[in-house]
């Protein structure tokens, strides 16, 4: 991300989940020498990252963060070290989930 990305998705990230307006963004995210310069600097950049997926908008033009889905909040990671020791006992790390995390502690 370059610095405009950054100032945008931290400006963004203080709304939380409401949908914030562009000419909004231009004029928080930013400076006021960077707004008065062009009003309209901040479009590009969030077009550019809805395009890559950091942000969603909705039909009336206004941009938030796009939320985690949930199945990324249950995936956990595993250290290298502890991947070969699974995988040793013959279980596949990436379908360990914390059931079975749980049985092999009971184990040890």
């Amino acid at each position: 991300m370059d610095a405009d990305e950054r100032e945008i998705f931290h400006f963004l990230k203080t709304w939380g989940g409401a949908y914030v307006g562009a000419v909004e963004v231009a004029r928080r995210a930013g400076n006021k020498k960077k707004f008065f310069a062009d009003p309209n600097w901040a479009k590009q950049v969030l077009m550019r990252m809805a395009d890559r997926g950091l942000l969603e908008h909705d039909s009336s033009g206004r941009y938030r963060i796009k939320p985690r889905s949930r199945k990324d909040k249950n995936k956990r990671y595993v250290a290298p070290d502890i991947t070969k020791i699974l995988q040793e006992s013959g279980v596949d790390a990436e379908d360990t989930s914390s059931e079975v995390a749980d049985e092999l502690q009971e184990e040890l």
